[in-house]
């Protein structure tokens, strides 16, 4: 059973997090511009090449890039790893490590409920993106790729929780962790297929693909809905995937601890 005083916390976090409701609303109506970019983008390099490039054909390259947008808005933590720096930085932590609370149960509590009300308000928009691309959709022809890919989708949104808290941990050992930040990001970007479907990367770096933990967080779970990977491969990713959330999951507590033993309180 949920402990009663993180359910609490996700309550609280639910009525904090209604007040930027608009500002989610607006960040999703703008995240459909580089998605028109890329359409147009990959239009003229289909029309240039022809044909199929890679395993993909146009509709299905604009589809993969119709569920980057669904995964990336369901998955991805919103300054998360911002705030937790702050709260260290500034001293706000203090009134968190006396009292009886665990932290890191205590953020994924404020996590769950960030995800939960921008997935209420962004999905809609969401779904008329969808319908206005709907004659390049492709739904699963089998009906069990539904549930894992919600499970899928589950575990890359843990991934990149227990990631980013990782990173906003490094803030009891440097007081500005944005170019830490930043530059992890630019390999995660480019890393997690929101460029470009890492399958298309040369057969030498496909080894590199699997075992990545950033392949996980969003290329993985769209290769799962488009049915790319099936039978042995797909319980394999999903292995792989449960081993990755469960090394941040590790990397994130223990970063605390010993964040916590380096801790000199400073600020109100």
């Amino acid at each position: 059973m949920l402990n009663p005083k993180y359910l609490k916390v996700f309550s609280i976090g639910l009525q904090d997090t209604f007040v930027y409701r608009w500002n989610f609303l607006l960040r999703a109506l703008f995240s459909t511009v580089p998605l028109l970019g890329t359409v147009f983008i990959w239009r003229a390099v289909f029309d240039a090449r022809g044909g199929m490039i890679g395993s993909y054909d146009y509709r299905g390259m604009i589809f993969y890039f119709l569920l980057m947008v669904l995964i990336d808005n369901l998955v991805t933590p919103t300054e998360d790893e911002w705030r937790i720096a702050a709260e260290i930085r500034e001293g706000q932590v203090s009134a968190l490590i006396v009292k009886p609370l665990n932290h890191l149960a205590y953020r994924v509590s404020l996590f769950a409920s960030y995800r939960a009300l921008y997935a209420c308000v962004t999905l809609p928009m969401v779904a008329f993106i969808f319908w206005c691309f709907r004659d390049y959709l492709r739904l699963p022809e089998h009906l069990v790729t539904w549930p894992l890919f919600a499970l899928s989708v589950g575990m890359a949104a843990f991934l990149q929780f227990f990631i980013a808290y990782s990173l906003a941990m490094m803030a009891f050992w440097i007081l500005e962790i944005s170019t830490l930040v930043f530059i992890f990001f630019s390999f995660e970007y480019f890393l997690s297929g929101q460029v470009f479907p890492l399958d298309l990367l040369p057969a030498w770096l496909h080894g590199f693909i699997q075992y990545s933990p950033f392949t996980y967080e969003l290329f993985f779970p769209a290769q799962v809905f488009l049915e790319r990977v099936q039978g042995v491969d797909l319980l394999r990713g999903l292995c792989m995937q449960a081993l990755w959330v469960a090394a941040a999951f590790t990397l994130a507590r223990s970063l605390w601890h010993a964040g916590v033993r380096h801790y000199q309180a400073v600020g109100g």
